[in-house]
């Protein structure tokens, strides 16, 4: 089913996040949310490549400053948010990524339109389960934990706001030791594992996008 936009444009989709979104170490075409806007286009959605706003490394409060020196615009059709896995990686509690991330989400939201269900969320990988987070030195167990917790927070500030959560942590955990599903640093998925998480928001996101969009409330 395809979406009238006006001017019978491309719908616009803005990717916020670090090196998940990003994809760091794949090819630019591998990284998921170029997959993500590629297979909603072959189900005949009319949906652009993404602007994408996002650097390996970034935690939440430089996403944030980054998203302020970037001022995109508050028009978008469709926004996406993945961020966190760097406050966790530099031992950042998570009860500050909470107050991070809500205000990240309600950004998000805010650039799509002020529409909540033209706006969805990625969960966080479980980077303690690769052939890296072993050679480290760190408790990957821990690691695994303390990504629950993130999780839970954001899977709890986007149900509060009626936000979609893509929850691509299982496979990540699944599969995320494999080769293939690793780049060369043994660290950042492939284009392969990058597919497994556009596959799982692919339903998500054409439901999102086959529904009328809400009107934003007036302001009071």
């Amino acid at each position: 089913m395809a979406i009238p936009t006006p001017a019978d444009r491309p719908l616009r989709y803005l990717a916020l996040g670090d090196s998940y979104t990003i994809g760091e170490g794949v090819d630019p075409g591998g990284a998921w949310p170029m997959q993500l806007a590629r297979a909603l286009r072959a189900e005949g959605l009319a949906v652009a490549d993404p602007q994408v706003i996002a650097t390996t490394g970034w935690t939440t409060d430089e996403l944030d400053a980054a998203i302020n020196a970037a001022a995109p615009p508050a028009d978008f059709d469709l926004a996406s948010l993945l961020i966190g896995v760097n406050n966790q990686y530099r031992g950042r509690d998570a009860g500050e990524y909470g107050r991070h991330f809500g205000a990240l989400l309600e950004r998000t939201i805010g650039f799509a339109g002020g529409n909540p269900g033209r706006a969805f969320v990625l969960s966080i990988p479980d980077w303690g389960v690769t052939p890296f987070a072993a050679g480290s030195g760190r408790d990957q167990a821990a690691i695994g934990r303390e990504l629950d917790a993130f999780n839970a927070t954001a899977r709890a500030q986007c149900r509060a706001r009626g936000v979609a959560f893509v929850d691509i942590t299982p496979v990540s955990r699944a599969r995320g030791a494999e080769e293939r599903m690793l780049a060369g640093d043994g660290l950042h998925p492939s284009a392969l594992m990058y597919a497994q998480w556009s596959a799982l928001a692919l339903p998500v996101v054409r439901g999102l996008l086959q529904t009328p969009p809400q009107t934003p409330p007036a302001p009071v």
